[in-house]
């Protein structure tokens, strides 16, 4: 099939990939522009664009994909279908309708659950037991479109963002070469999805990371899992960002502040919170690397009392 594959982040260059190895006719991949980094102004490319190239493909990178230059771009590349997957931007219905196969969409959650931007991190905040993949047809809506294909995953204990993402674009490069085939094949399907159930999450930010430790440790450790590796769990130590990477729940009772430290041993602290307390097992002080509790207790002075706030 004349494919034409719309992504930016790593998430999507295992379907990119898988896309390729399956044989199919990439006429071009569109990415979101280059970003400048750093106070250096180093230029940064998407992964989509790096993989793009690896392979000698036409890369576009449109800043508004419903600028009608763009679309008749689009148009004379003639794809039969359009694939995207974490691209980044809505598609117009104009482009929607174009390709003879239609828009597919690689969404990393079971759909109607978590439409939007951040559904990996969002399971695991909210504590679900699964996850998984949905192959969807896109319309002019949010994650709304009929679904094609969805296969889930069980969450392990220690999931975090970053391990449930690489499970999930993995999977996601396998179901979009199956849901291709079925395209093709005549034989693919259109579920429609239930919008009694639907749920929405809105775009990652820094200050989302912030803890607050009047909440139940539960939700803390949580949150500190699924913000893991971006944008991290934090909150303050002596003025400076701590970062909190691995956290353990435990049962505890106290009359303790939230967030001040109840036990102190050469090993690793404990933080009391609006409900039991969190056994800190890894952590970064601003400045410094990511380490073990142990190796942090041995070259910082901290004191049973004090507090994270």
């Amino acid at each position: 099939m004349k494919v034409l594959f719309m992504g930016t982040p790593d998430f999507a260059v295992s379907s990119l990939e898988a896309i390729i190895g399956a044989g199919h006719d990439l006429v071009g991949v569109v990415t979101q522009p280059d970003k400048v980094k750093g106070r250096g102004g180093k230029i940064s490319f998407p992964a989509i664009k790096e993989a793009a190239l690896a392979h000698n493909l036409t890369v576009y990178q449109p800043s508004r994909v419903r600028d009608s230059e763009f679309i008749e771009i689009i148009r004379d590349l003639d794809p039969e279908v359009i694939v995207v997957a974490a691209f980044g931007q809505l598609l117009p219905k104009e482009l929607l309708d174009m390709p003879l196969y239609g828009c597919i969409n690689v969404h990393a959650s079971l759909l109607p659950k978590y439409r939007g931007a951040a559904p990996i991190q969002a399971a695991i905040i909210n504590g679900e037991k699964e996850s998984g993949i949905t192959i969807m047809h896109m319309d002019v809506k949010l994650d709304t479109g009929d679904m094609i294909l969805q296969e889930s995953i069980p969450l392990a204990e220690d999931e975090t963002g970053g391990s449930l993402h690489d499970k999930l674009a993995s999977l996601g490069a396998r179901l979009i070469v199956e849901a291709l085939d079925k395209l093709k094949e005549g034989t693919a399907k259109r579920i429609p999805q239930d919008e009694s159930q639907a749920t929405y999450v809105k775009m990652l930010d820094k200050k989302m990371g912030y803890i607050d430790f009047a909440k139940p440790a539960i939700d803390i450790e949580r949150m500190i899992r699924g913000l893991n590796p971006w944008p991290s769990a934090y909150t303050k130590l002596k003025g400076k960002t701590l970062k909190i990477w691995r956290a353990e729940v435990i049962e505890y009772n106290s009359n303790a502040r939230p967030g001040e430290l109840v036990e102190l041993t050469k090993d690793y602290f404990v933080v009391m919170t609006g409900k039991d307390a969190l056994i800190i097992k890894e952590l970064q002080l601003e400045g410094k690397k990511r380490m073990p509790c142990d190796a942090f207790l041995r070259g910082y002075p901290i004191e049973k009392g004090t507090i994270l706030a």
